[in-house]
């Protein structure tokens, strides 16, 4: 006769539906937390809301229009006429690109001039910045 032991020992096993949970879980809040640290050099204005994937640029330049047809450049507010000289400083190589905030009640007129001097200066991309809708 044959005795068996009193207790069997089973393996343990690792659960791995937890841990995916979990990652992701984390995944999720660094996204969230790594969009909500956006630095945005401009002043508030009322943006277009439109839907856009979000970009990244290396050194961005904000180009801030009001609704008042006032102009900034990272918060230094510029003339039409001086655009070109300040942004030119401001750009740090050939292919920069500038991120172009303008309020949704700006005159369409002054933001187009504002870019075609921007190209002037020597900006490449445009990145429109819009509000995000859901």
């Amino acid at each position: 006769m044959k005795l068996r032991k009193s207790r069997e020992y089973k393996r343990g096993r690792i659960e791995i539906i937890p841990m995916i949970d979990v990652m992701f879980f984390l995944l999720a809040t660094f996204m969230l937390a790594s969009l909500s640290m956006q630095n945005l050099h401009s002043l508030p204005v009322d943006l277009p809301q439109g839907h856009a994937a979000p970009i990244q640029a290396k050194t961005p330049v904000t180009l801030t229009i009001t609704r008042d047809s006032r102009i900034y450049l990272d918060k230094t507010p510029v003339s039409l006429n001086g655009l070109v000289s300040t942004l030119k400083t401001m750009l740090p190589n050939a292919d920069a690109s500038v991120i172009v905030a303008a309020d949704s009640n700006a005159p369409n007129g002054i933001t187009v001039q504002a870019m075609l001097k921007a190209r002037e200066a020597g900006a490449q991309h445009f990145l429109i910045a819009v509000k995000h809708v859901d």
